[in-house]
């Protein structure tokens, strides 16, 4: 008797302890959402659950809502567009499945997914050309010139993205680290803020191929990418470039690292654009640990994953603009 007794006192104090620590996870009703989260102004908790403040969330809400507003029906009613926008940046913030949002929402389990879903178009059709752009060029090439490179535009990288296998042609998603995924390309700024994205391509397919068929490649290539393809350094016209690693091309607008035996300078040439070209390997970890579904295998149709990439990305620069943490 007493042992149980004990047990049961244990687990009343690891509930109790749990509630405490972090009540935001309680598995609860529809409440939970309405009732609790929306009353509570603590950025603190805010950015731990939605990876940004509660006034970063509402503006957010605002944007997507001419995209998400749904009416009533006589046998339920809608979702608000908040809760609509947060079931979906749950999903990309945790690495959560879908009973569990389900649960933590008050919702349909088929409700996430649909959420998911919808959130994502709405965030690629209304933020991702005006969010994923190029901004001003003179204080992003005066950005990477503090670093040590003077002319420079940005700084390009693919990173792999571990999906579920495809129903179809999976092995052609095989990356040569043995795991299914697909690929987003990037291009940053100074301050590690996605400026051109391309998601999408399977993981087999190499970096450079993928550079040689984006829209990117074709306005460097035209040079129509940036406003003015060149800049003036001290009384020397240069022309703007973007820095890659070896996997990348060589070409006018794009420089890579010197290979072989190198003298001194060359060794400065590479030190400086590594340093430089941390900047994409640096956001790439910062939008991984930031929506943490991208840390995981994504477990969605594969025709869905694109959307959901690139929304993430949108949200990386609308957390990094406002300072988020």
């Amino acid at each position: 008797m007493q042992s149980n007794s004990t047990a049961l006192l244990s687990s009343f104090t690891d509930h109790l302890h749990t509630v405490q620590r972090h009540f935001w996870s309680r598995e609860t009703s529809t409440e939970w959402w309405d009732r609790i989260v929306m009353q509570l102004s603590d950025d603190e908790q805010w950015v731990q659950n939605f990876q940004m403040r509660k006034a970063t969330f509402l503006e957010l809400c605002s944007e997507l809502a001419p995209a998400l507003r749904r009416k009533d029906t006589n046998m339920r009613s809608a979702l608000t567009v908040e809760k609509h926008v947060a079931i979906a940046v749950w999903k990309m913030a945790t690495p959560d499945g879908y009973r569990s949002i389900a649960n933590q929402f008050g919702v349909w389990r088929t409700t996430v997914g649909l959420a998911l879903s919808q959130v994502c178009q709405a965030i690629n059709h209304i933020l991702l050309r005006r969010t994923v752009t190029l901004g001003n060029v003179r204080e992003i090439v005066d950005g990477f010139a503090a670093m040590g490179f003077p002319n420079c535009g940005g700084a390009i990288d693919g990173t792999h993205i571990p999906i579920l296998a495809p129903d179809h042609l999976a092995t052609e998603y095989i990356n040569r680290k043995g795991y299914f995924s697909m690929v987003l390309q990037a291009l940053v700024d100074h301050k590690g803020r996605f400026t051109d994205i391309n998601a999408g391509w399977s993981g087999k397919v190499h970096d450079a191929r993928i550079f040689r068929n984006t829209g990117l490649y074709r306005k460097l290539q035209g040079g129509t990418f940036f406003p003015d393809q060149k800049i003036t350094v001290g009384e020397v016209e240069m022309p703007i470039v973007i820095l890659g690693d070896p996997a990348y091309p060589l070409m006018p607008w794009l420089m890579k690292p010197y290979t072989g035996n190198l003298d001194r300078s060359k060794e400065r040439f590479n030190y400086r654009l590594s340093r430089c070209r941390m900047t994409v390997e640096c956001a790439f970890g910062r939008l991984k640990g930031r929506w943490r579904c991208l840390y995981g295998r994504l477990d969605l149709a594969e025709d869905n994953i694109p959307a959901v990439i690139a929304s993430c990305c949108v949200l990386h620069n609308i957390c990094e603009s406002r300072g988020e943490k």
